[in-house]
């Protein structure tokens, strides 16, 4: 129940505390004594569309408070938790108006969207009038008025249930049937590819090895010139080496003289570093044993994986995956049309268990809307509306395939003989509206309803029985939900 309304700086009111009681309240005085400025106060702090105008003249902003004791299992305290929003023992809805058009919303003190707002508001407040938008007469919440009035949940789980089977079975069937497909229009190509790949027999990081060996072969092949001079020099026909050591056997020879002493010992350091030289110039030759073929070899291989590569549009690292791949569409086209026929069949069957679930609940429908509309029509006598009639209209189309079954619903009514049925809100005038409203509401107050309900001059126009009737219903109404009645 809506248990107090907080008002502060909103049109005219500059501070306002309403407590209200469970049961009926009736929120009367002439016109222009502000019982719509209350109503569009609750409005804002329900989520409704803000605007600067409501706020006082004067003033830089205007606010609505609502304090609603709600059941632990309501709809609104199941919303505060999925949005992780502190579940107090009170549910408080607030909202914040500015005077330059700005708004604010909070739950609990916790700022919030408007649409979350809006939507704990709808949750916990039914606001009705003569020209006020109602969820009760929106043709796309008749069927669910009509689930809440047959008892529906187990039925519509299962339907649910069924459904997202059959949605996903039909999904799975889709993307097999896909694939096998692009097997099939690829098939040609796919074997090009994997014998172009198999003979080629890429290995992972095989192209960075081939490029480093590469790279060594070149370096080699660019120092050979400089090997070649150098063993020329060294080796060759004007080799140092024979000469100095005939040299120094000459002086040798003469060495008893003393002459050539310190001579002879360079010479001999020279040869004996010329010999060194000669066996570093013979390491380096077996080091740099240069094959042409083999840089030939390593650029061919090289060469032709990058080029692999180029034409599928991957690294050269990733070849092996690209052959993975297409012998893995190869193998689909082989046994994909096994598993696509076996995922047909799983379809197949998830849409019959869908059809039973369907089936079911449309029939449990057909008979609610027959207990409905006797129910309803039942109160229409009382309420000057003996003439008239109320009729569920179920359009039911077994191909269907939807969450919530075969059944489409409208609420149509007739409201005098020899006229023709038709929808709720193009046939009856405001005030038949009004009472049609509240014969609803009566028959749902206890499967569905908001917690709180609230009817803005609901008695227009009417008086004597029809209004003394009228007064009765909200009375029954207020037994099993809060009820406020705004009235003249």
């Amino acid at each position: 129940m809506l248990g107090t309304l907080s008002v502060r700086n909103i049109v005219l009111i500059d501070q306002l505390d309403i407590a209200l009681d469970a049961g009926l309240t009736v929120l009367t005085g002439e016109t222009g004594a502000g019982k719509s400025i209350l109503l569009d106060a609750l409005a804002l702090a329900l989520g409704g569309r803000g605007d600067q105008a409501l706020v006082r003249a004067g003033v830089d902003s205007g606010q609505v408070t609502a304090v609603f004791h709600l059941a632990p299992d309501h709809p609104v305290r199941m919303l505060l938790r999925r949005n992780e929003i502190p579940d107090d023992e009170e549910v408080i809805l607030r909202r914040v108006q500015y005077a330059d058009g700005r708004t604010r919303a909070f739950i609990n003190d916790n700022p919030v969207s408007a649409s979350l707002l809006h939507e704990a508001g709808a949750l916990a407040v039914e606001i009705h009038g003569q020209h006020a938008d109602r969820a009760l007469v929106d043709t796309a919440s008749h069927r669910a008025l009509l689930d809440a009035y047959g008892g529906h949940a187990g039925e519509l789980d299962a339907t649910a249930a069924a459904w997202r089977a059959l949605t996903d079975a039909e999904a799975a069937v889709d993307r097999q049937r896909q694939r096998v497909e692009r097997a099939q229009r690829d098939e040609d190509y796919a074997r090009h590819v994997v014998a172009e790949l198999t003979e080629l027999a890429p290995e992972p990081g095989e192209e960075e090895a081939l490029s480093g060996r590469r790279q060594h072969l070149m370096s080699i092949e660019k120092s050979a010139d400089d090997v070649r001079d150098a063993d020329e020099v060294l080796n060759g026909s004007t080799a140092p080496g024979p000469v100095l050591a005939t040299l120094m056997r000459r002086l040798e020879r003469k060495g008893s003289e003393g002459l050539f002493g310190r001579v002879i010992e360079a010479l001999d350091q020279t040869l004996v570093a010329l010999d060194h030289a000669h066996e570093a110039l013979e390491t380096l030759k077996r080091e740099m044993d240069f094959d042409p073929q083999e840089l030939e070899r390593v650029e061919e291989r090289l060469f032709a994986i990058r080029a692999a590569a180029r034409k599928h549009q991957v690294e050269p690292s990733a070849l092996p995956a690209v052959l993975d791949r297409y012998r893995a569409d190869l193998a689909a086209l082989e046994s994909g049309a096994e598993e696509l026929a076996a995922l047909e069949r799983a379809a197949q069957a998830a849409r019959a268990a869908y059809v039973k679930a369907a089936a079911a609940l449309s029939k449990a429908r057909h008979k609610a809307a027959r207990d409905m509309t006797r129910a309803v029509e039942k109160e229409l006598p009382d309420l000057k509306l003996a003439a008239a009639r109320f009729i569920v209209d179920l359009d039911s189309d077994d191909t269907r395939v939807a969450v919530s079954g075969f059944d489409q619903a409208a609420f149509h009514v007739q409201t005098n003989p020899g006229t023709k049925p038709g929808p709720i809100m193009k046939v009856a005038s405001g005030g038949e509206l009004s009472r049609f409203l509240l014969a609803l509401k009566v028959v749902l107050a206890d499967r569905g309803s908001a917690p709180v309900l609230i009817f803005d001059e609901i008695d227009t126009g009417v008086g004597g029985a029809v209004a003394d009737a009228i007064g009765r219903r909200l009375g029954r109404l207020a037994d099993r939900v809060q009820v406020i009645s705004v009235t003249h």
